[in-house]
Order: structure tokens, then sequence, then C-alpha cells
């Protein structure tokens, strides 16, 4: 492998790791925030994790006030796993530049592609139920403050990210027929 692509997947490593524990503080001060606001004080769902305001929406009720922290917690969560997998793959000593046309290699890319179908799933979910909420008359944030926009660039990474892993799949089949043939 070349120094300079060594020096580059070191380098993505550590970025990669900057945005695990970046996601991970976003996921856990979600899921702190809500279970606090709702089970500890409610009060504290004016300054809710990041600042954002859903006060209003906690005194038009606790459940659709669950609801709501539930989705964005789960997005979050999911960009946490993605990363971690990144981390792990990064890690793991299969992955090779010199053969990168393996099953764990594939792997990673159909479970990364997975989270993000999931992460599109659940921030379109979120913003299409905050567009419920505010239509029902409940003063909500921008959905972009709640981290639930995007959905459309993560179906996109998802859908993506699956030819990506044909592709693989493709390149592993002629692997193993070239390494027959030799």
């Amino acid at each position: 492998m070349n120094s300079s692509t060594k020096f580059i997947l070191q380098i993505l490593h550590v970025v990669a790791w900057i945005i695990f524990i970046g996601v991970c503080i976003e996921a856990g001060g979600s899921i702190f925030s809500a279970f606090y606001t709702l089970v500890i004080n409610p009060v504290n769902a004016a300054t809710f994790w990041v600042g954002n305001d859903l006060s209003a929406l906690y005194k038009y009720d606790p459940g659709h006030f669950f609801a709501e922290t539930l989705l964005i917690s789960i997005a979050s969560v999911l960009k946490a796993i993605m990363f971690y997998l990144v981390i792990k793959i990064l890690l793991n000593k299969k992955f090779t530049i010199s053969h990168p046309f393996n099953n764990e290699v594939r792997l990673f890319i159909i479970k990364i592609s997975w989270l993000a179908f999931g992460i599109a799933l659940f921030t379109w979910r979120g913003v299409k139920y905050t567009e419920w909420l505010v239509s029902q008359g409940v003063k909500m944030p921008d959905t972009q403050h709640l981290r639930l926009g995007g959905a459309d660039v993560w179906l996109l990474m998802g859908v993506i990210l699956v030819v990506i892993a044909q592709i693989f799949k493709r390149g592993i089949e002629i692997q193993s027929e070239n390494e027959l043939t030799v």
C-alpha cells in the first residue's frame, strides 16, 4: 500500500473518530434531555438539547413530545452506529487496498446503506410529524435545528451505496474467477 494512501486512511480514521464522538454526544444529549424532561423536570423542554424550545410541544401533549424526541434520538443513534462501523472497518485488518473486493467490505457497504435508509426513514417521518404538529397549532423549531433535515440526501446515499455494494459483489465474482484461472 502506498504511503500516501496509508496517511489518508489514518486521517480519515481520525476524522471518523471525531465525527463518531460528536454524533454520540448528540444522541446521548437528546436521549438524556428527553428523559430528564419527561421524568424529572418538564421545564427543561424550554431548553431541550442544543437550545431547541420544545415547551409548546410539551404543553400540547407529553406523548407527542416523547414521539418527536424519539424520532430525533433514533436518527442520532443510527448516525452513531454508522460511524462506529466506519471506525471498525478502518481498524479491521481484513480491509486492504491490495484486495479491495472482499465479502467483508461488501457487507460493510450493505450495512451502511441500510443505516442510511433507516436515517432517511426516521428523519423523513420526523419532518412529517413536525409539519403535522405545526398544522395543529404547536409552535415548533425548524426541522434543521431538530437535526431532522436531509432525508432525501440520506435516501440518495443509501441508493448509491446499494449500487456500490452490487459493484463489489461483481468485483468479488471476477476476482474469484481470476484466482481460479491462475
